[in-house]
């Protein structure tokens, strides 16, 4: 984006329904409604008003927080109805002017935050016996018709004027890259010749022809409007049973700011701005739950669920609010028992609330692999990489190992790195880090069950590099050092391209063309220039294009 563009104010990830401004949560029995009520003059900063219903980065912290308290709170409800209040309106889509004025950075995550989220609503239905109905009560243009399409059905009202459309490239001189183009040819299947002109058609299309198309699942005139959406509600939640009936309140994450640190009660991240480094670190307590009613006892309270709701702001903080720091140094403290105990737990779990714990770690663990962020798991005096904490390594760049008797870090092995946590590819991290040598998978995996020293460590192949005491501090300085004298765009591009080895899916192929085509196409003159279409959108002024194509 161009120099002028500005760096927005800190963003906060935590919210609660009774502080929502953009949307209304309500239930009806088994059906919840979430409404789309974004309020034109609440922006998330100055400089732009929310029109139509079109959405800033506050308006999907509210979203992906109530997606969250349905998962836990409300296992009674089997079908969420998402719906717009504004008249002819669902959703107009990411707010242009909001995007206009943000910096390159900001955009780029913006999109990746509102792609993460409508992932959680695919992986609720897969996972949470929840489904989604996208009742479009008027047109849904842009990331609106994303968020529509991440549903697992689509009405749209049929009054001569309400349509579905992908405005991004005749108007923007961008792309429908938050997961739009890939939705509609991966997930809806529609044919790509018909998906060429539905993107290059500002208007859309609509009323039957959306449905011949595979655009929306039907169509309902407003005078049967509550009616259609109360049908297609009940057919969805027929699919599924209720959980239970009775949730799990969620308390807020709170950090404690000293300096430049934030502590939270598992989680402490320091920053480093003269390094351009931040120190995250993540400690289990001495003691947890060993049966899955313990652990559904202590809701909220229950230390793996707080210790990765916690680890997720604190990933969000470093995206969003912190764009200079380049390298995350990672370690994880405390009991390897602690680690092993709760790994047993989780992969055996049959209680709801503890399966949908397991659900959420998932997601962590793709959001910290997912960070535009160097990483580095540093195995040093009193760590822990047992577990599930191994598997936040493994989702790292590098894994630095100290290999010395008298200073001892401990790794192990559990039932989780099986399978229960697969990457965006499919694949467990052992998998994609063994991809040439499978072999290698089952001699790690047979090490379940125990912990080993960093020389073991190293002959399975689990470190990257494992110095002993002597070169230990040499190694590790001049590992961060020269990571930092890189080019951001460099390593972001080759951390991307590396992270998801293997098969590509649906996600692999949004968050690559997010990072890659949509990362390129946002910097270039004919979308951001001074005649570009974006900068010119909204204005009298005419689009210049450079008719070179590259």
């Amino acid at each position: 984006m161009a120099e002028s563009a500005t760096l927005p104010e800190r963003v906060v990830f935590q919210t609660h329904p009774s502080r929502y401004r953009h949307w209304n949560l309500s239930f009806q029995g088994d059906v919840a409604t979430l409404a789309m009520n974004v309020k034109q003059f609440e922006p998330q900063r100055e400089g732009y008003e929310l029109k139509l219903n079109s959405y800033d980065i506050g308006v999907d912290v509210e979203l992906a927080d109530a997606l969250l308290r349905l998962r836990f709170e409300h296992p009674e409800v089997r079908v969420c109805v998402i719906t717009g209040t504004s008249d002819r309106v669902f959703c107009a889509g990411a707010n242009i002017v909001m995007l206009r004025t943000s910096t390159h950075g900001f955009k780029v995550n913006f999109c990746r935050y509102t792609n993460e989220t409508r992932l959680s609503i695919e992986d609720a239905s897969a996972n949470s016996n929840l489904r989604f109905l996208a009742a479009l009560n008027g047109t849904a243009s842009g990331g609106g018709y994303e968020l529509a399409l991440a549903c697992d059905k689509i009405l749209l009202v049929d009054d001569r004027n309400s349509a579905v459309s992908f405005p991004e490239v005749p108007l923007l001189g961008v792309l429908p890259g938050t997961g739009g183009l890939t939705r509609i040819a991966d997930k809806r299947k529609i044919r790509r010749d018909r998906t060429d002109v539905f993107s290059t058609v500002a208007e859309g299309v609509k009323g039957k022809r959306a449905v011949e198309w595979n655009l929306v699942d039907r169509i309902a005139p407003l005078s049967k409007w509550d009616e259609a959406v109360a049908q297609m509600a009940k057919e969805l939640a027929s699919e599924v049973k209720a959980r239970a009936n009775r949730g799990v309140e969620l308390d807020e994450i709170e950090a404690a700011h000293e300096g430049d640190t934030l502590r939270y009660r598992f989680v402490e991240l320091k920053i480093d701005r003269e390094q351009r480094t931040a120190e995250l670190t993540l400690t289990a307590p001495d003691a947890c739950p060993k049966t899955e009613a313990d652990a559904h006892a202590q809701g909220a309270g229950w230390w793996y669920l707080r210790a990765f709701r916690e680890l997720d702001d604190a990933i969000c903080q470093l995206r969003f609010n912190e764009p200079h720091i380049g390298l995350v140094l990672l370690r994880v403290k405390g009991p390897a028992a602690t680690w092993q105990a709760t790994d047993a737990l989780v992969a055996a779990a049959t209680d709801w609330f503890v399966v949908e714990t397991r659900h959420l770690v998932k997601r962590v663990l793709k959001r910290f692999e997912g960070s535009a962020k160097s990483l580095y798991a540093i195995a040093d005096d009193g760590t822990t990489f047992v577990g599930t904490a191994l598997e936040l390594a493994l989702g790292c760049d590098r894994i630095y190992v100290l290999n010395d008797a008298d200073r001892p870090v401990e790794l192990g092995v559990t039932q989780v790195h099986a399978g229960l946590y697969p990457m965006a590819n499919g694949l467990t991290r052992l998998a994609t880090r063994f991809l040439g040598a499978p072999e290698c998978v089952a001699a790690v995996l047979a090490r379940a069950g125990t912990t080993f020293d960093a020389a073991t460590a190293d002959e399975l192949g689990l470190a990257t590099v494992a110095p002993d005491s002597i070169d230990w501090d040499d190694e590790l300085r001049l590992a961060i050092e020269e990571r930092a004298s890189f080019s951001p765009d460099g390593l972001t591009g080759m951390e991307q391209n590396l992270r998801f080895a293997g098969p590509e899916t649906m996600e692999t192929k949004i968050f690559g063309r997010l990072s890659a085509w949509q990362n390129w196409i946002f910097q270039r003159p004919n979308a951001v220039g001074e005649r570009g279409a974006l900068t010119c959108y909204g204005t009298p002024t005419k689009p210049e294009f450079n008719t070179l194509r590259t």
